[in-house]
């Protein structure tokens, strides 16, 4: 049986590897890899294929500008092709980017069974793309994948109760199988002269915090009043306003986008992360290490419920109460996000194809 693997970001790549992995170990099993080069240089790309064991792409498609309409539309067309050419009997997809809906929309157009991963996530919050991405991948999906029970229920409020598997997040797969090596990688701390436990991690990534400039300062100004070094690896969409003129205060560390092991390390090894990513919070989450999520919501509640998450926003004196709120307050872990087997459980269901026909 012929599974397509459909990435493009990087938190497709870490969510891809377990399954991959399990799907190569299977006999009779022939996964392909496309990859719509949505994020494409070596610190967004290269350096994950490497660090992960993930094999060079049976198709590379290099897809990574253009408005979303434009990159959606042109993933489309591309992946429809490298489906048919491939004949691929069953296609799997993860999360919510554009590269996520353009592969699920290929493929349910081509009567190709589709495997959502990371499906029912929902944050209410329709201004955001990934949103749109993912209620709609989630309604033209065969399988539907869910990392929590809460993705389930919100499944099941609006009318999807068939092919629905709660397996657990497969983020907790990769982190159980590299977490403890990356967070020994004392050459990673040395390199930015951080000591564990003594320095907070910034990342932001979204077009609400990183294409308004007032946005911006206001989260590095509360970068600034940490009293601590703050590392923030800066996303390529965030350097041309760094050069326009936003001030980085002096104990903020710019530095390029980090490969998974040592962007582990140094969530693993520090005393607070700051974040506007999905995916960071809840890799916190499993390294035991407290997250203030920088928007006015989030899809992971159960981080926020269990205390090791706070929504802090993005006005300055928010993100400081917010730090400072998760630092002090007690935190639990709780039984959330499954086992870290979910790619073994993923595969099963898939090959047996004892899902329901697409909602």
């Amino acid at each position: 049986m012929r599974v397509a693997l459909v990435v493009g970001a990087r938190p497709q790549f870490i969510k891809a590897a377990p399954l991959l992995d399990q799907l190569r170990a299977t006999p009779g099993v022939e996964p392909l890899l496309v990859h719509s080069g949505q994020h494409f240089d070596e610190n967004m790309s290269a350096v994950f294929f490497r660090e992960l064991g993930l094999p060079t792409p049976d198709f590379s498609l290099s897809i990574h500008s253009g408005s979303h309409g434009q990159m959606t539309g042109r993933m489309l067309e591309a992946i429809e092709s490298c489906l048919i050419s491939s004949r691929a009997e069953r296609v799997v997809v993860f999360g919510d980017t554009n590269t996520t809906l353009a592969g699920a929309l290929a493929a349910a157009k081509l009567q190709i069974p589709v495997a959502h991963v990371e499906a029912g996530l929902r944050s209410w919050n329709r201004t955001m793309p990934e949103e749109i991405n993912r209620v709609q991948v989630d309604h033209c999906s065969t399988w539907l994948f869910c990392p929590t029970g809460q993705a389930v229920a919100n499944l099941t409020a609006e009318g999807i109760t068939r092919g629905v598997h709660m397996v657990g997040d497969i983020m907790f797969d990769a982190v159980r199988r590299f977490g403890a090596v990356a967070k020994a990688r004392a050459e990673t701390l040395a390199r930015f002269g951080l000591s564990a436990g003594g320095y907070f991690v910034l990342t932001i990534h979204r077009a609400y915090n990183t294409e308004n400039p007032h946005v911006l300062r206001g989260i590095l100004a509360a970068a600034g009043a940490l009293r601590a070094p703050v590392l923030f690896p800066v996303h390529p969409r965030t350097r041309p306003l760094l050069a326009a003129g936003v001030v980085v205060p002096g104990n903020v560390i710019l530095c390029d986008p980090l490969g998974y092991l040592d962007m582990l390390c140094v969530v693993a090894n520090s005393r607070c992360v700051l974040t506007d990513s999905g995916g960071l919070q809840k890799e916190a989450y499993f390294l035991g290490v407290p997250c203030a999520t920088l928007r006015p919501e989030t899809e992971w509640v159960e981080t926020v419920e269990a205390g090791w998450n706070v929504l802090a926003g993005t006005e300055p004196d928010g993100i400081v109460a917010a730090v400072e709120r998760v630092l002090a307050g007690s935190r639990h872990p709780i039984p959330c996000y499954g086992d870290g087997h979910s790619a073994e459980q993923i595969t099963a269901l898939v090959l047996a194809g004892a899902a329901a026909a697409p909602h």
